[in-house]
């Protein structure tokens, strides 16, 4: 079952070009045995992109290289967190355990170590134990962003789109400023053609970011198909 990840954002962040170049340089020289794995792992975390196979692949090779893993200093449970995360969403789970199992033994009262722990149960399609611990951690918290934006993916993941929007509009209640959970909800509506819904959704990212042209786009995209729609039914 593969993990949906939404540990950051609701959605992938949108790289520049000289970034993706940058990204794809990088990738290419790591995959062609030229170096740079742990400049090529930061870069992907800097964007947020989702590259899980190679962040394991080369992520785990760093780790269980005591030479190199020496040299990241506290860096090194910033990589044990990405890969458990990149382990998940690849279905190795063994691999994701141990990580989280280092990580609870360096921090053994983290929240944030907790977060990884309900991941690993969606993982494994353990619902009610995620959703039990997500709720244990907003009892405590209640405005845990995180933990909000995985009962959004938990619910993606068992296919409730119905729910996946419910979560995501009390999301949007409390933290209203939240630029990429506008985007998913748009992007949800959109799939279900709810253009309405959507066009309502790009109308707040205007607001919150008027100089962005690629919501302008949208926004009229889906406003010109409602358009149609209410033409095409006077007709």
């Amino acid at each position: 079952m593969k993990l949906v990840v939404c540990f950051c954002n609701f959605a992938q962040k949108m790289v520049g070009a000289a970034e993706e170049v940058q990204l794809i340089r990088l990738e290419n020289q790591v995959d062609n045995g030229g170096g740079g794995a742990w400049e090529y792992l930061c870069l992907v975390r800097k964007l947020k992109v989702r590259r899980s196979e190679k962040v394991l692949k080369y992520g785990f090779e760093i780790l269980n290289d005591p030479n190199k893993r020496s040299k990241l200093g506290g860096e090194e449970w910033t990589l044990y967190e990405q890969v458990a995360i990149a382990a998940m969403d690849c279905q190795c789970l063994d691999v994701a355990k141990e990580c989280i199992k280092a990580l609870q033994k360096k921090f053994p009262e983290s929240k944030r170590v907790g977060r990884l722990e309900g991941m690993l149960l969606e993982a494994k399609g353990s619902w009610a134990d995620a959703e039990k611990t997500y709720s244990n951690f907003l009892e405590d918290d209640p405005l845990d962003q995180v933990i909000h934006k995985r009962r959004v993916a938990m619910a993606k993941a068992q296919g409730n789109i119905s729910g996946a929007i419910e979560w995501l509009n009390k999301y949007l209640e409390i933290f209203m400023a939240d630029h990429d959970a506008w985007r998913e909800l748009a992007e949800i509506y959109i799939s279900l053609q709810m253009y309405k819904q959507a066009a309502f959704c790009y109308e707040e990212l205007i607001l919150c970011q008027p100089t962005a042209p690629l919501y302008h786009l949208a926004y009229a995209e889906v406003s010109a198909i409602t358009h149609s729609y209410l033409h095409l039914s006077f007709q």
